[in-house]
């Protein structure tokens, strides 16, 4: 597959633009025809699963052709464009990298080694935050990694955490990344505080070292561990932080009571992590388990759950205060768009890396179907924050 995956990503690309030029011609020669977005077809449909298809649902290519068959020339190029859609998103629906044992960290090893994560979403793997007004005038006009650092701010304000008060805490960063929010939160809350972060992939743990020396922030520090069976003794920290990690977690119940074990008594705990819809309110139609099941299976996830059931699993710990949570989906839904745009608008970070072309079309192709899951309710933005009994 890796000497094949430069062509096929070069052909999915000129096939999409194929289309794009098909489509226009069309439209030329008969102003009459306009190519809309149609409304999902019916859940049992099995083309409905997420037709992107760059905008065109299969059903409104096949009217193009057939209003276009009084023009030969341009009846040949519908039709390869009909084709060549259906031929990139069968190639593109099914998932490649299936979640198992060791698959998150040899994919955050290869997202770190290959450099195109970090170019463009900086020192931060997760989701940016974008305000009401910041939205109104177009999150394109919104610097795409200082947003990040907006999340993180506001974070910190939903977890009550307040860079005087816990300017000597001990904290811990539960799937770290390359430490982008480890170091951050060792400068804000000063050389005092304490800051670790943990993660199963070697090379973000290199990764994140290199970026600490440079800065000389001898405050935070990385280590490979696994954070379902953490090796910190009970009440360690002052601070537990978790951010994008528990869809990772193939055991969501070991993941909160680890994450509480370690927390001391008054010690506070804030968690951001995508979510799906609480089925035992709506329960998934086959659209929706479709849907699911390609957002598992293409960015190694073992499954996701609702904000509800992490409450839940954070109450039944009975060590924890009131549990407050959000959905974030407004604040951060631009995120996913945004990731494929700064792609689009500075190609350098992998146009001269032709090994990774399909690798990149297949994680543009998951980011918007990502932002149609949390648009329509099926995924939402899991925010919780708690403090410890004491």
């Amino acid at each position: 597959m890796r000497n094949v995956a430069p062509a096929a990503a070069a052909s999915g690309v000129l096939l999409l633009a194929s289309n794009t030029f098909a489509f226009t011609a069309i439209q030329r020669r008969n102003p009459a025809t306009t190519i809309t977005q149609s409304t999902p077809s019916s859940p049992s449909s099995p083309s409905s699963s997420t037709s992107l298809s760059m905008g065109l649902k299969s059903s409104l290519l096949t009217q193009a052709v057939a209003k276009a068959t009084r023009h030969p020339a341009i009846t040949v190029a519908a039709a390869a464009a009909v084709a060549g859609t259906a031929a990139v998103k069968l190639v593109l629906d099914r998932p490649s990298r299936t979640y198992s044992a060791d698959s998150v960290a040899r994919e955050y090893d290869a997202w770190t080694s290959d450099g195109i994560l970090e170019y463009y979403w900086g020192e931060h793997i997760h989701l940016g935050y974008y305000n009401e007004a910041e939205m109104d005038a177009g999150y394109k006009k919104k610097d795409f990694i200082q947003a990040k650092y907006d999340f993180i701010d506001e974070m910190m304000k939903f977890g009550n955490i307040d860079p005087i008060v816990d300017s000597g805490a001990r904290v811990l960063d539960v799937g770290c990344g390359f430490g982008g929010t480890s170091r951050y939160l060792a400068e804000k809350l000063g050389p005092k505080a304490d800051v670790t972060g943990i993660t199963l992939s070697p090379n973000q743990v290199k990764r994140g070292t290199e970026l600490a020396t440079e800065r000389g922030l001898s405050n935070a520090k990385f280590m490979v561990m696994n954070a379902l069976e953490m090796d910190f003794p009970n009440d360690t920290f002052d601070i537990v932080w978790a951010c994008e990690s528990g869809e990772h977690m193939p055991d969501k119940e070991a993941y909160i009571n680890e994450m509480m074990r370690v927390l001391k008594p008054g010690g506070k705990f804030v968690m951001a992590t995508w979510c799906q819809r609480d089925d035992r309110v709506v329960p998934f139609d086959e659209k929706d388990k479709r849907d699911l099941r390609f957002l598992y299976e293409e960015w190694t996830h073992p499954y996701f759950i609702s904000i509800e059931s992490y409450k839940e699993l954070i109450d039944a710990t009975k060590l924890m205060g009131p549990v407050k949570t959000a959905d974030w989906v407004t604040p951060t839904i631009a995120s996913w768009r945004h990731s494929i745009w700064v792609g689009i608008h500075d190609p350098v970070g992998w146009i001269f890396k032709p090994t990774k072309y399909l690798k990149c079309v297949r994680d543009a192709y998951c980011l918007e179907r990502m932002h149609r899951a949390f648009k329509r309710g099926l995924m939402q933005y899991g925010m919780f924050a708690a403090k410890k009994n004491v």
